[in-house]
């Protein structure tokens, strides 16, 4: 059997999911909008939204309305924004647009309207939107291009038709107007064949035609012919390679800048084992190839002769067995993709005579890459094999005998690259990626040492720590070093670039350093960039650049300075264009005077001026420095003098006022004579004054008991005699203590912490003073901690010197303390001949 609180938890969390989702829906009712550049971008996705929300400023220019039920887009319907740019309508069940929905949105580059089940498009519902580039109406039940109201926009660069219904290529005759298409997309339709009319207002038009997961089972011979595609795409596109075959060889005439066959990882994947299949390209005028997600696994020496004839071919997640390629080969740029490499097949490729390009990327497998065979890629240029996992080394010498003509090598993104320092190298190379690889080398050695030649060196990120101040020796002609993400010995810059006079951009961000040597740049007279942020930089020498006269760019953001001096600002280069500062610790004192003026004199200069803010002193932090007011530091010494006496008189007095309130406004109310008051105007038995903590005992033991017995007394409580309207402090003197004969204090733990009720008893006493009656009612309540009690110093005095009732939850107590009260609230009270009729009817 279940315990009682297994059913507990599932009502709790059914609870706590109700309350979580009420909650989430009024946040949403009081901001349905996420607002993410004010006045410019606005989120009102998934909002049950009928229309454009009336908070929405007519300066947006990018809003998301996508998952809301808009259902009918009527005339003027955006009239509201008129500086929209960037609207997004995806799947708003949006069923009509009516002539002119989008008028007046002149500015509109992009729209979205996937996914809506578009039933009725009137003839003018595009009407006026000159400056649309790109329009999206995929999965929008659409059949036929022949009615689509489009003709007129003759800014579009990109018609997005995937996932519709459209079974015919026959595109309309105003595609012909359409000068500035660059993107045709009719991804998953229905289009089944191509005949030689359809394309034939593309003639004169350069664009990428994309007709993946189409399923083709037929194709006109010589339908493309004359025609000129940027690229097209047939991924997905045929049955089955019989029908492949046929369909590339009455491809005849076309010319493509890029071709892109194959299948999806998630879809099936074509299969490309027969020699012949790709023969219709022999016949088409190709300049690259794609094959992505092939099937089965197949050698370079299978291919047909026409692929061989392409100058770029590129494989993507596909298994290939690299074979020797045919000796005539015209291939001059190869990619390779996801394809599951263990080791770099170098000495397979050196049958590709005129290979300029050669890239191995993004593939787990790939761990070995050996230089030291016997073999030569004697044109290659351009080596990448970036992200892999290779564990490797690099050896200069052995690269210069294979790569003789090597400029471009990329290793970025491996495990671990081992350099040695070698005085002979590849002396064509020009740069080199390595960053986000772990180098053993570098830093400890002159690692570099063989590369003259070199112009661009990326190291960022490769945990290496500068230790030797012949580090780049050898790199003579370096323009480019990028090294961020690493250290220096001691965390300091000393002589590191006195080799690499030439350089023009140097990036040493995010290293943790603490000093730079007033020496350190002494020889970059070339230098234009320099990053030197995210450091932990308290401050540099004020002639630290005075030699890089070149410097164009100077980044320092989120470092620790506090200030820049007159003498630091007097030796910034002068042709410094872009300088940034932002996230430091400023100082924004009056004696940085200098400084803070300067940065406003020089905002153009200024990079992200937003995130400049006083992090000192106290009371400015997160000010920025562009809103600090330079007058507040240019007042006069007798001014200031002035204004401090006056502002501490102020503060005393405000301070005084405060605390003393209460007693102030009694005071005023007894000086008007308004404690003066017959028993005649009393029209309350008792006022009582109780902490609202113990008010249900207050309405158990005192207004439940004394109002329904006899005698009938009548009470004053604050929550319903109180007028509506009137100052707490008035209605307790006129509505409590004058209105009352007596006064009933109920002291508990709760009233002696009250503020409320220690003014309402010190009243109480007074009162009872002017008036020289015994009208003071004291009832302690069982638990008040006599500690407590007699640090109430004027409390406790009056209960020693007084006899007061004691109240405890026992009924012979109760009985005594109710016949005491009573006593008590009888004396001095005169009945009027109601008031008695009533009390003998009981």
């Amino acid at each position: 059997m279940l315990q009682r609180g297994a059913y507990c938890l599932p009502v709790f969390v059914t609870l706590f999911s109700a309350v979580f989702f009420r909650i989430r829906l009024i946040a949403r009712e009081l901001n349905p909008c996420l607002q993410v550049t004010p006045g410019i971008t606005y989120i009102c996705m998934e909002l049950n939204l009928r229309g454009i929300p009336p908070d929405i400023p007519n300066s947006t220019q990018n809003l998301d309305l996508s998952f809301n039920p808009l259902e009918v887009l009527n005339s003027n319907y955006f009239s509201s924004v008129p500086a929209l740019r960037l609207l997004d309508l995806i799947r708003c069940h949006i069923t009509t647009i009516e002539d002119n929905a989008f008028a007046g949105l002149h500015n509109l580059s992009v729209l979205l309207l996937t996914g809506n089940p578009l039933q009725f498009l009137g003839p003018r519902a595009f009407q006026v939107l000159p400056s649309l580039h790109r329009l999206v109406l995929a999965e929008t039940s659409l059949s036929s291009l022949d009615h689509l109201p489009i003709g007129h926009l003759m800014t579009l660069e990109e018609l997005n038709l995937s996932n519709n219904f459209i079974d015919s290529l026959k595109l309309p005759k105003y595609f012909s107007q359409f000068t500035h298409l660059k993107h045709l997309i009719l991804k998953s339709n229905k289009i089944s064949s191509i005949f030689r009319e359809d394309l034939d207002v593309l003639s004169a038009l350069n664009i990428t035609l994309v007709l993946c997961k189409n399923d083709i089972k037929y194709i006109q011979p010589r339908s493309f012919k004359g025609i000129y595609l940027q690229e097209l795409s047939l991924r997905a596109s045929f049955e089955n390679s019989n029908i492949m075959h046929v369909g590339l060889l009455n491809m005849t005439g076309l010319r493509v800048n890029s071709l892109v066959l194959g299948g999806y990882r998630n879809l099936r994947k074509e299969k490309l084992s027969k020699k012949e299949l790709l023969d219709g390209l022999c016949h088409t005028d190709i300049q690259k190839i794609t094959l992505i997600c092939i099937r089965d696994a197949f050698t370079t020496d299978s291919f047909s002769d026409c692929v061989n004839d392409i100058s770029t071919v590129r494989f993507v997640d596909s298994y290939i067995r690299i074979e020797n390629f045919p000796g005539n080969t015209s291939i001059r740029h190869l990619e390779f993709k996801t394809t599951g490499f263990h080791r770099v097949p170098l000495e397979k490729l050196a049958s590709l005579k005129e290979l300029r390009v050669l890239h191995i990327t993004d593939s787990d497998e790939l761990r070995e890459f050996d230089v030291r065979r016997n073999w030569t890629l004697q044109k290659l240029e351009i080596l990448n094999l970036s992200n892999n996992n290779l564990n490797t080394g690099l050896h200069w010498h052995y690269l210069k005998i294979h790569f003789p003509h090597l400029k471009v090598l990329n290793l970025s993104f491996n495990p671990l690259v081992r350099v040695s320092g070698e005085l002979t190298g590849p002396i064509t190379l020009k740069k080199m990626d390595l960053q986000h690889s772990k180098l053993i080398g570098p830093g400890t050695i002159p690692a570099f040492m063989c590369l003259r030649n070199l112009i661009y060196l990326d190291i960022s990120y490769t945990s290496i720590s500068i230790n030797t101040e012949c580090s780049f020796c050898g790199l003579d002609n370096l323009e480019v070093l990028k090294m961020a993400g690493n250290s220096f010995k001691d965390n300091q810059v000393v002589n590191t670039f006195t080799n690499v006079t030439k350089l023009k951009i140097l990036d040493i961000s995010n290293c943790q350093l603490q000093h730079v040597s007033l020496n350190s740049f002494d020889f970059l007279h070339d230098l234009r960039e320099l990053n030197i942020s995210n450091n932990k930089l308290l401050d540099f020498h004020p002639e630290l650049y005075i030699h890089l006269g070149a410097l164009v760019i100077l980044d320092v953001h989120s470092n620790q300075l506090i200030t820049l001096t007159k003498k630091h600002l007097e030796n910034l280069p002068s042709g410094l264009k872009k300088l940034d500062l932002s996230q430091n610790l400023f100082d924004c004192s009056c004696d940085r005077l200098d400084f803070l003026q300067w940065v406003k004199e020089h905002e153009d200069l200024l990079l992200h001026t937003e995130m400049m803010k006083c992090h000192s002193p106290s009371y400015l932090k997160d000010t920025q420095l562009m809103h600090f007011d330079i007058s507040y530091c240019q007042v006069s010494t007798t001014t200031v003098s002035v204004l401090v006496s006056i502002s501490v008189i102020v503060v005393l007095s405000l301070i005084l006022v405060y605390k003393f309130y209460f007693h102030l406004y009694y005071m005023m109310v007894l000086l008007s004579g308004g404690h003066s008051s017959t028993d005649h105007n009393k029209i309350y038995d008792a006022f009582v004054i109780y902490s609202s903590q113990d008010q249900v005992w207050v309405k158990q033991e005192l207004e439940e008991t004394l109002e329904s017995g006899v005698p009938r007394f009548c009470l004053c409580l604050h929550y319903r005699d109180f007028r509506p309207g009137v100052p707490v402090v008035t209605n307790i003197i006129k509505e409590g203590f004058h209105s009352s004969r007596k006064v009933i204090a109920v002291v508990s733990t709760h009233f002696m912490e009250s503020r409320w009720c220690n003014f309402e008893l010190e009243v109480a006493q007074s009162w009872q003073l002017l008036d020289s009656k015994a009208s003071l009612i004291f009832v302690v309540l069982d638990g008040v901690d006599k500690v407590v009690l007699r640090s109430k110093l004027g409390l406790f005095r009056y209960l020693r010197r007084n006899t007061y009732l004691v109240w405890k939850d026992r009924e012979v107590n109760r009985h005594v303390f109710l016949r005491q009260l009573k006593a008590a609230l009888l004396d001095g009270k005169t009945w009027t001949e109601d008031e008695l009729r009533s009390m003998l009817k009981k």
